[in-house]
């Protein structure tokens, strides 16, 4: 029988298939899912795509660019503007007689300078704008607070002597920055480290006083103990008086360099060195200076704490937290959803009752994530953690211990979320596992419990790594449970330390999913932090890929070495 041109359709192999033989084969459905996963995967290409665009570039030193701006017709009012052209955009606005409308374009510039202008980004008309230019001496300064500072360097200054002025300037702030950035350094770890330990061993002391209030009865000796610990505090309080001075001096002599700068309008503005972070002149740079600041700032972007409400700054603490409580939720999430499935196939009954466990499994996985998260709270943080502080730390009442948020209850609620992806995962792979290998084990004599152990277990370990490798991708990018079980905007102290026991679980941390969120839309200054935004989600993305490929090429050795095994 043959079939018309229409009714046929032309397959890879070049041959002709009749129509209603394509749709009882259900060949279109393959060719359905092929179209699907196409644009999956160009929707996927496509986001990341935006991400790389917006975030790779934030770290370049950026071209400033001064121009001259008439503020309204008088030719006379022209002011200088100096910043970092960002974007143009059309405007259509009506032509005074109302008989039409006419494109204009404006130009977005980041002026900085949030202190003199009150924001950081102004747009301007192009038709007012003129006099373009690039001056190679126009400064970029980083600072602190109050995001950057563009304009040019005047002078600079120890206490009441100028350094420096004009050209040779420049050199002298160089190396006056060094000194002051050395200071800060070592303020800095003085306040952390030095000032920390006396706080922390204050505090220990004073909750001392609370247990020996509540265990010694005789008022004697409860007063000789409670004497003996007042003694430590004064000497540990002598100690903070001492580093607190010595805090002092190193802010007075960090402050006595300054830099006068002059705005492209004129303004002066001087700066206290030891508050700016760096310093650079971008239109003088050639491309391996360049370079050399991009990897400089990735660099500190991956490793410096965050600042000016974590719009500014690194983001290592959250990197911290995250790996950290992600490992955590998989070192939990693993064992038990392994042991669960190995009972669901290997021990439990099949019957209505495993049937409807297993469902409820399933349905476990469709749950909304803040559910899980207001679980967390309610029967770790309160129930568990209230219990604890009840029960071993009763002289901090009412402060809790464990009974608020900490990366343990976060990564306990994270495990709950992502069991039922271990579960499933781990039954395929032990359903997967040849019978006969079983009977194999089981006709040389050993137990069921051997078989499971050094035969089934064995053999089901890629295909249980590869729920967990699932875990971890789902666990790593959750948000909604953290921000009510643990994770915090800014956490001065960092979950691992080297201070005993080195592991605090019961701390709170910061997340890179909840800091995008905060950046993005809890930040003061949403359109400054949008850079940051585009930045922590492309290295989210390269955490959660790291951790997945580690995981994987576990997988795969775990694999090649029980092939090798079963074939030797």
């Amino acid at each position: 029988m043959t079939s018309s041109p229409n009714q046929q359709i032309h397959t890879s192999k070049n041959l002709s298939v009749p129509l209603g033989t394509f749709f009882r084969r259900g060949e279109q459905w393959i060719w359905l899912t092929g179209a699907t996963l196409a644009l999956s995967l160009v929707l996927i290409a496509g986001l990341l795509f935006i991400i790389v665009l917006n975030g790779v570039g934030y770290f370049w030193p950026a071209t400033l660019t001064m121009a001259e701006y008439r503020q309204g017709t008088e030719e006379t009012t022209r002011t200088k503007i100096l910043g970092v052209v960002m974007k143009h955009h059309e405007l259509r606005e009506g032509l005074p007689d109302g008989k039409g409308v006419r494109i204009v374009k404006q130009t977005q510039f980041k002026i900085g300078n949030r202190d003199l202008f009150g924001q950081d980004f102004a747009w301007y008309r192009d038709e007012n704008l003129s006099n373009y230019s690039t001056p190679e001496d126009a400064v970029a300064v980083e600072r602190m607070e109050n995001g950057n500072f563009y304009g040019f360097l005047e002078s600079v200054s120890e206490g009441d002597k100028v350094l420096a002025r004009g050209p040779d300037a420049w050199k002298t702030m160089e190396e006056a920055l060094k000194t002051t950035t050395a200071l800060r350094k070592k303020l800095h770890h003085l306040e952390r480290e030095d000032i920390g330990a006396v706080n922390r061993e204050i505090k220990e002391q004073e909750l001392e006083i609370k247990r020996i209030k509540r265990r010694i009865k005789n008022p004697e000796e409860r007063e000789a103990a409670i004497a003996r610990v007042k003694e430590v505090i004064a000497r540990e309080n002598v100690v903070f008086d001492g580093l607190k001075k010595k805090a002092d001096q190193l802010r007075v002599e960090g402050s006595r360099f300054t830099a006068v700068f002059r705005t492209a309008g004129g303004q002066e503005k001087t700066l206290e060195l030891i508050n700016i972070v760096d310093a650079y002149r971008p239109n003088k740079m050639n491309l391996l200076e360049k370079g050399l600041f991009y990897v400089g700032h990735v660099w500190g972007f991956v490793f410096d704490e965050p600042r000016e409400s974590n719009t500014e700054g690194g983001v290592f603490p959250a990197i911290f937290g995250t790996v950290m409580m992600t490992i955590i939720m998989s070192l939990v999430v693993t064992p038990f959803g392994v042991l669960a499935a190995f009972y669901l196939r290997e021990y439990a009954k099949q019957g209505p009752l495993v049937r409807a466990v297993r469902i409820a499994i399933n349905n476990l996985a469709g749950v909304p994530s803040i559910v899980f998260g207001v679980f967390g709270l309610g029967f770790f943080v309160y129930f568990v953690g209230g219990g604890i502080d009840s029960l071993f730390y009763p002289e901090l009442a009412p402060t809790p211990v464990w009974g608020t948020g900490g990366i343990l209850w976060a990564s306990l609620t994270l495990a709950l979320l992502t069991v039922p992806v271990v579960i499933v995962a781990t039954e395929e792979s032990i359903a997967a596992v040849p019978r006969g290998v079983r009977e194999g084990s089981l006709a040389l004599g050993a137990s069921k419990f051997q078989t499971i152990c050094n035969v089934v277990l064995p053999a089901s370990v890629p295909g249980i790594l590869t729920g967990v490798i699932l875990a971890m991708a789902r666990g790593a990018g959750e948000v909604a449970p953290l921000m009510i079980t643990g994770v915090v905007k800014l956490a001065p102290e960092l979950p691992f330390d080297g201070h005993f026991p080195f592991l605090h679980l019961d701390r709170k941390f910061m997340h890179l999913g909840f800091h995008i969120y905060d950046v993005g839309f809890q930040s003061p200054n949403v359109e400054a932090a949008r850079p940051m935004v585009f930045t922590t989600t492309l290295l989210l993305i390269i955490i959660v890929v790291a951790l997945n490929v580690a995981a994987i090429y576990l997988r795969d050795r775990i694999r090649k070495r029980y092939i090798q095994g079963a074939f030797a």
